[in-house]
């Protein structure tokens, strides 16, 4: 989160999240266009559907208008994350923590242990790196050498 409008719309939706069996794992609030957009991305264990977030938005709704947070006009919108999104914020490495995650890097890493593009579970996150357990054993990936560190699509 990068400004202190998301930071408070994220603590005002913590206790809905927590109500609603979902987390929050990226708010963002930004212009687009004309109109100012405060966005909620939710998971929960197995996926979101359209039906959870239609029900957290429902749920947040009076919590945002009695609290006001934000000056001004602006839309509620919430999703899912995406399935091809990049993890980028350490919030959402540690929720992730023990799922599969595939990964491609700017450059191999200095050990050259598994190339550009590889597969593994993520297994913990601190100081910027991802910890990630593939077949051939840990491998560190800062996040600034890394083109994306996304879930894996797993069937």
């Amino acid at each position: 989160m990068a400004n202190k409008t998301e930071e408070t719309a994220l603590a005002l939706a913590e206790k809905t999240a927590e109500e609603q069996g979902v987390y929050i794992v990226d708010v963002s609030y930004k212009k687009e266009g004309g109109d100012y957009i405060l966005r909620y991305y939710i998971d929960k264990e197995g996926g979101v559907g359209i039906d959870d977030c239609e029900s957290f938005s429902r749920a947040l709704d009076p919590v945002l208008d009695s609290a006001d947070p934000i000056d001004g006009n602006y839309t509620l919108e919430v999703s899912s994350p995406g399935a091809d999104r990049r993890l980028t914020k350490e919030r959402e490495f540690l929720y992730y923590t023990g799922r599969r995650v595939d990964v491609k890097l700017f450059k191999p890493l200095e050990n050259d242990a598994c190339g550009k593009e590889f597969s593994g579970v993520l297994t913990g996150f601190s100081d910027k790196t991802a910890s990630i357990e593939t077949e051939g054993g840990t491998v560190s990936v800062p996040v600034k050498d890394a083109a994306y560190i996304r879930l894996a699509f797993e069937f």
